[in-house]
């Protein structure tokens, strides 16, 4: 049976909001009855069972102790920090390529990347499993709650200092990234006397550091007096001031610019890298509107005929291409039992790329515009990623994949019938004259023969697959 396209708009928000294409997915899109449809339901995504999701996490149990358990673990040299966060980054990748649940993948690595806490933080490591946790929860919901949440996690306080900031000395760094990063941007103009409120009004959320890394509060760290920020205003006379707190940072997720900044962030990510004052002014209205209600502002956006209109104008970054890659040939890594396993090797392909899941040393994430993402030597590194995943070489242990007889449909029949077949199934759309072209030239069959299966053998279906994966379908979303 010949392999069925889907139409351009159900595409589109399949590459958005996935990581990557799959034949699965593709009939998921199908059954929903379109693209929108699909993306209504991944909305909500405990409305749907997760066990592809689900089964990878048995793969790292090293991941689920307390943190005091993992720092105890770590000293102990059972499971030391440096071998406990690549865990979370391959799980994390195990579950971009099982889920079924992809919106909430993709929206769960979007809020990481702004809230960002690197995973090799000397000090934060301990709390980052629950950190992810908290993001997971909120990824979907509203952004007031996600931020009054993440901004006074142990994880953040220990990756931005405020775990050690006090009345008598406060540390600017939280409350300076708070306001350039979280929030409402350096565009806003806020000045050197708001960051230092900012400061102030965060001073008192601590953790206990060695060995239990519990957090707690300590009214007599918090410093009290008039807070005045971006417009905001509290005595703030009580030293616990959690309750004053927690409505600066709701203030800051409600406030316009906030709305401005992250709506236009949105865009960058999922429509293209500049979109137009309008879009940026319709999703904002609904951030606004909805009390920073995430759905109703993802539904805003997918709405506008500018996100309509913007197939293939985001390039994909090596991570998402990588974890594309393995949905697109459909490779299915096992349960990993050592650190040649397709499941944990496949961390040194991405690191080699220099990008793991939240690896980013800095504070501001990881970048998201295509410029970041299109330099030649990047290309190389992709090239040779599918090169290597395409021909089976490495990694490959503990893991299956299809035979090279499933890709290329009803045999004989003419070859550039089969290139479009397994472009279909590869991409989930029909190879372009260009591209039929190239394999053409690269296998030395014109697109007129008929081919049978002694014509495609293994290393040349490998061939074509490989071509595909090189071409711009596929290297966009």
């Amino acid at each position: 049976m010949a392999a069925t396209p889907l139409g351009a708009k159900d595409r589109l928000f399949l590459n958005r909001f996935s990581f990557g294409h799959t034949t699965q997915l593709a009939n998921q899109v199908r059954r929903a009855g379109g693209g929108r449809a699909w993306f209504e339901k991944q909305l909500k995504p405990t409305s749907f069972q997760d066990k592809g999701g689900n089964k990878v996490k048995d793969w790292y149990p090293d991941l689920w102790y307390t943190p005091s358990k993992l720092y105890d673990r770590h000293q102990k040299g059972i499971k030391p920090s440096w071998e406990l966060m690549p865990d979370l980054a391959r799980w994390t990748m195990m579950r971009r390529v099982y889920s079924s649940r992809q919106l909430h993948e993709v929206m769960v690595d979007f809020w990481s990347n702004l809230l960002h806490v690197p995973l090799g933080d000397d000090y934060a490591w301990v709390g980052r499993v629950d950190y992810d946790k908290l993001i997971r929860k909120h990824a979907l919901g509203r952004f007031d709650d996600m931020l009054a949440k993440a901004i006074i996690h142990p994880a953040m306080g220990l990756s931005l200092d405020n775990a050690f900031s006090t009345k008598d000395a406060p540390n600017e760094n939280l409350g300076r990234e708070l306001l350039e990063l979280h929030t409402v941007g350096v565009e806003a103009g806020y000045s050197e006397r708001d960051v230092k409120m900012s400061s102030r009004m965060l001073t008192g959320y601590r953790v206990d550091m060695w060995p239990t890394y519990k957090k707690y509060y300590e009214p007599d760290d918090h410093w009290t007096g008039t807070i005045k920020v971006m417009g905001f205003k509290a005595t703030n006379r009580n030293p616990d001031g959690r309750n004053a707190t927690e409505k600066y940072l709701r203030y800051l997720a409600r406030h316009p610019k906030t709305a401005k900044r992250i709506a236009r962030r949105l865009c960058v990510k999922f429509v293209h890298d500049d979109p137009s004052a309008a879009l940026v002014k319709h999703v904002a209205s609904a951030w606004t509107r909805s009390g920073t209600d995430i759905k109703a502002t993802l539904r805003a956006m997918v709405s506008h005929p500018e996100f309509l209109g913007s197939a293939n104008e985001k390039v994909r970054s090596p991570l998402e291409e990588t974890v594309a890659t393995i949905r697109a040939l459909k490779i299915k890594p096992g349960r990993p039992v050592d650190s040649g396993s397709f499941a944990n090797a496949i961390y040194w392909t991405v690191n080699g790329q220099g990008m793991t899941p939240y690896g980013w040393p800095a504070p501001n994430g990881f970048p998201e515009v295509n410029a970041a993402w299109s330099s030649p030597g990047r290309a190389l590194d992709s090239l040779d990623v599918q090169l290597s995943l395409g021909a089976g070489w490495w990694p490959r242990d503990e893991s299956k994949r299809p035979s090279h007889t499933s890709w290329t449909g009803p045999l004989p029949a003419r070859f550039g019938s089969v290139i479009n077949h397994m472009s279909i199934k590869v991409l989930g759309d029909p190879a372009t004259p260009r591209v039929k072209d190239g394999i053409a030239l690269r296998t030395g069959i014109s697109l007129s023969t008929k081919v049978d299966a002694d014509d495609l053998h293994e290393s040349r279906v490998e061939q074509i697959l490989i071509s595909l994966l090189g071409t711009p379908a596929h290297l966009t979303r």
